[in-house]
């Protein structure tokens, strides 16, 4: 009679060697650690018991040192402050054999982020990278893709580029989440001022379109300019802008930022504003808990950095075999909601 845990081990590998595309014998070999098959096989394999959770030790697909690059500018917001903390915390927790270099690159400077992505003296096997949507950097990240190299988007995504994951929010949401405040919170008809940091990031053009097709189409009562003014995070420029609309302009009732800048913002507001002007931002900061009690601020959308730097950690890890791939990320992250009523007491930047 045939043993009953020989014909049940026999039924898993044939289950496995069916989801991985392989023979039984293939299965086999690699589980039991006889491999003289191709390390994509072997991939395969391993990736195929996982998802069925075969209830085994797995061998490893991976040998010697992995190398991961993560990409950001110098940005010295705030929200780039937590991002690079939270990718920090994240990298921390990582298998020894994933090396990741952390690469910062002036935030206007293109050429620099072009290098930067450029051919490395190592194997790199992975990027993790945050960019404006220009021709250079599609161009530079499509030739990454072209070496094999994956590439993981975080906070904005670059159009026209194959292959390419996005973990961050969907921005448009945000941008239309930020017209509803608006036209709900604004007490009166009037202006909306609407500021971008920079036009040549997709999230900052998506939030403010999102804006203004909510405020066409449910708040009729609320104007505000076809294009959104540039100020490149800078709270000087902030200020500047601000002090000139509300001295200018006839009836500003709201004010939408999809960047930063804020404390130009805010100083503006607070020596020019004869009324309430309803302030929705982004990015939940130890400033903006200030001036949402002091009642200036009304709503922070926060994209959680922690959970986006967790998210494309995820995803290099899947896309370079190390762990299985993770269904949720196939969609934009959440994003948060935050008023004067549910801030944190704990400081945002360690």
């Amino acid at each position: 009679m045939e043993n009953p845990k020989r014909r049940k081990k026999s039924a898993r590998f044939a289950e496995i060697a069916a989801l991985a595309g392989v023979s039984v014998a293939t299965v086999d070999r690699v589980l039991n650690e006889r491999d003289t098959s191709s390390a994509k096989s072997r991939e395969k394999v391993v990736q195929a018991a996982r998802q069925l959770g075969i209830p085994r030790v797995l061998p490893e697909t991976q040998h010697g040192l992995i190398h991961v690059d993560i990409v950001l500018p110098d940005n010295p917001s705030p929200f780039f402050q937590r991002l690079k903390q939270a990718m920090k915390r994240g990298v921390a927790m990582l298998d020894k054999r994933l090396v990741v270099h952390h690469v910062t690159t002036p935030e206007e400077d293109e050429a620099a982020f072009i290098r930067a992505v450029g051919p490395r003296r190592y194997a790199r096997r992975a990027l993790i990278v945050s960019a404006p949507d220009t021709q250079g950097v599609r161009q530079a990240l499509q030739a990454a893709r072209v070496r094999g190299e994956h590439v993981c988007m975080v906070v904005t995504r670059v159009n026209d580029v194959s292959n390419l994951d996005y973990v961050g929010i969907d921005h448009h949401a945000a941008g239309r989440t930020a017209g509803y405040l608006l036209g709900r919170l604004c007490q009166r008809m009037g202006h909306v001022l609407i500021l971008s940091s920079r036009n040549d990031y997709s999230g900052h053009i998506e939030r403010s379109e999102g804006c203004r097709e909510v405020l066409t189409a449910q708040f009729p009562q609320l104007r505000f300019d076809v294009d959104a003014t540039e100020t490149h995070d800078d709270p000087d420029k902030c200020y500047r802008v601000v002090r000139q609309a509300l001295q200018t302009s006839e009836g500003i009732v709201g004010l939408y930022n999809t960047g930063a800048g804020s404390p130009g913002i805010q100083a503006a507001l607070q020596r020019y504003a004869g009324d309430k002007v309803c302030w929705v931002t982004h990015e939940i900061s130890d400033d903006h808990r200030q001036y949402l009690h002091q009642g200036i601020l009304d709503v922070v959308i926060d994209q959680d950095p922690d959970s986006q730097s967790i998210r494309a950690l995820q995803n290099v890890l899947a896309a370079v075999g190390m762990t299985p791939a993770v269904k949720q990320l196939d969609r934009p992250g959440d994003f948060r909601l935050y008023f004067a009523e549910n801030m944190g007491r704990q400081p945002y930047l360690g």
